[in-house]
């Protein structure tokens, strides 16, 4: 089972007025040719196609597109590869954000 890792400011001091908002995310993924943003994140299996309307920061990583969620003014992640883990510090860092379990 995989792990889901929340990117958050709300275990800051006046956290909850610091949440991540969507504009700030456009803003500092559009500065990185690894993400694209999608509305939707849509998963095929062997049998049917499930799609989920949000906000979506898809992460290339070697052909395969690894999501990352805001909801509201967090960004979601599940850890399924072992290289998600240092880019979602570095997101974390650059957004003065923790990382949370969760």
């Amino acid at each position: 089972m995989n792990q889901r890792f929340r990117i958050t400011r709300s275990m800051q001091q006046n956290g909850e007025s610091q949440a991540i908002s969507l504009e700030e995310c456009k803003l500092y993924f559009s500065s990185r040719a690894d993400f694209t943003y999608q509305t939707a994140l849509t998963v095929k299996g062997p049998e049917s196609t499930m799609s989920v309307e949000g906000d979506f920061f898809m992460w290339n990583f070697e052909g395969t597109h690894i999501p990352f969620r805001h909801y509201m003014g967090d960004l979601y992640a599940a850890i399924t590869r072992e290289e998600i883990m240092p880019v979602m510090i570095e997101i974390a860092t650059d957004l003065r954000a923790d990382i949370v379990e969760g």
